[in-house]
């Protein structure tokens, strides 16, 4: 069955998106050269305004069932690491270096560029005081700041569902999110420990996430209209400045991704592979351009599968566990994305971020690439999280939404070359001769 972007007469949904941006940009920069600023905002705010809400709130409304299904899904489908033993060691081992890798530069290239600060102080105050939910309620939780020892000990969260109710508005009682993603790993932990009695769960869980994709797909209909009202209220009120600082967002994205994938992974299959790095992306171009063409992780795991074993020599049993797992749970260049996302919204809201909040970004970033759909689109419902957790509006992502299918191709094609770089390392120095020499 074709998804509705690509049945026959219609553009795709990324093109649909595009064409949103581009008509929400040029109406609102028009009503705003035109019309009186102050009836323009107005019209925009009542009318406008709320179209784009319909599109947040619907994936708002998936994002707890999402997180933990996919978290718990995740976690369950490592869970071999206990049948295959070193294999499945390395495997994570290698995901966590990748994806600890990835953030960090993520999170020094936002510091650095600020994409989010070209903005003028007028500009960013005006967003300010439009989106700051409740200033009253963000100095109370300053006042209320946690300690160090009970930031680590909230993360284990004392009633997970009183977690989950509040982790979307800032009234949890402990860890907020944090604290749900814990559970959702101690589960993940669980069902792999208790083996076949759970079954029943597992299919309870795939359920839910199936349906919470439905629901994504269907707000994605919305996009390209969520988007065009988003955009328009924007522009309307900011003009050309918002545009100029979404150009410095995407470099500072492709340059994030380029590093992540030409230095950190030609470094590790140097190291561990013993294998050109040269030779390495030469032998895999195939699925790269298929990673890149699709945007999804998971419509490129047969080619990946097939060309991993063909060119690369990398026996069958390790390609089937490390590129399978991987597609789900090895999603480091869009944990490298949204880091670079919920920071630089945060700088273009006027937020600024202390090293403690960062750190929170960079967690929450690593986790979510394991609960993160390989399919196109799949990341935006965990950036909607992680910016309500650090208490920065979810309306901010309709900024990123026209641009988001580039960023979603080039991610992509980071995301599978990282699975089948771990799959290389993982076999290492003591696999055959052709993998070591190309």
């Amino acid at each position: 069955m074709n998804s509705p972007g690509h049945r026959s007469g219609r553009l795709a949904l990324h093109w649909q998106i595009l064409i949103g941006l581009l008509a929400g940009a040029v109406a609102g920069l028009t009503a705003r050269g035109l019309l009186d600023p102050e009836a323009t905002q107005r019209f925009a705010k009542t009318w406008i305004e709320p179209i784009g809400q319909v599109f947040l709130r619907l994936i708002l409304m998936v994002v707890i069932p999402l997180v933990f299904s996919a978290l718990v899904l995740g976690v369950a489908g490592i869970g071999d690491v206990r049948k295959l033993g070193w294999l499945g060691l390395k495997t994570f081992l290698f995901t966590l270096v990748f994806s600890s890798a990835s953030v960090v530069i993520g999170l020094v290239l936002v510091n650095v560029v600020q994409p989010g600060m070209r903005l003028s102080e007028e500009s960013r105050l005006k967003l300010t005081e439009r989106y700051t939910k409740d200033v009253d309620k963000t100095k109370d939780q300053a006042k209320k700041a946690k300690t160090p020892r009970d930031t680590l000990l909230d993360i284990i969260p004392k009633n997970p569902l009183q977690e989950m109710v509040g982790a979307l508005d800032g009234s949890s009682p402990g860890g907020g999110m944090l604290a749900v993603m814990f559970f959702a790993l101690a589960i993940g932990t669980a069902i792999t420990v208790a083996g076949d009695r759970t079954q029943p769960l597992i299919a309870v869980l795939e359920g839910v996430y199936d349906v919470v994709m439905v629901v994504i797909q269907f707000a994605m209909r919305l996009a390209p209209f969520g988007v065009a009202a988003m955009v328009f209220t924007l522009t309307a009120e900011l003009g050309l400045e918002i545009l100029r600082t979404l150009a410095w967002y995407v470099g500072t994205v492709i340059v994030g991704l380029a590093i992540h994938m030409f230095v950190v992974y030609s470094a590790v299959v140097w190291s561990f592979a013993r294998m050109s790095p040269r030779r390495f992306f030469g032998r895999i171009t195939e699925v790269m351009l298929t990673a890149f063409a699709t945007s999804s992780s998971n419509a490129t795991l047969p080619t990946s599968l097939r060309v991993t074993e063909e060119n690369l020599k990398v026996p069958r049993d390790i390609t089937s566990f490390v590129l399978t797992v991987g597609s789900t749970a090895n999603q480091n260049g869009t944990a490298l994305y949204e880091g670079i996302t919920v920071l630089f919204l945060a700088q273009v809201f006027g937020k600024q971020l202390g090293i403690e909040q960062q750190l929170t970004v960079v967690l929450m970033a690593i986790l979510a690439g394991i609960g993160t759909a390989g399919v196109p689109g799949g990341s935006l419902p965990l950036v909607v999280l992680v910016l309500q957790t650090i208490d920065v509006s979810p309306d901010g992502i309709g900024i990123i939404l026209g641009v988001d299918r580039l960023l979603d191709m080039c991610r992509t094609t980071v995301n599978v070359t990282g699975d089948i770089a771990v799959a290389a390392c993982v076999q290492g120095k003591g696999g055959q001769g052709g993998v070591a020499s190309g």
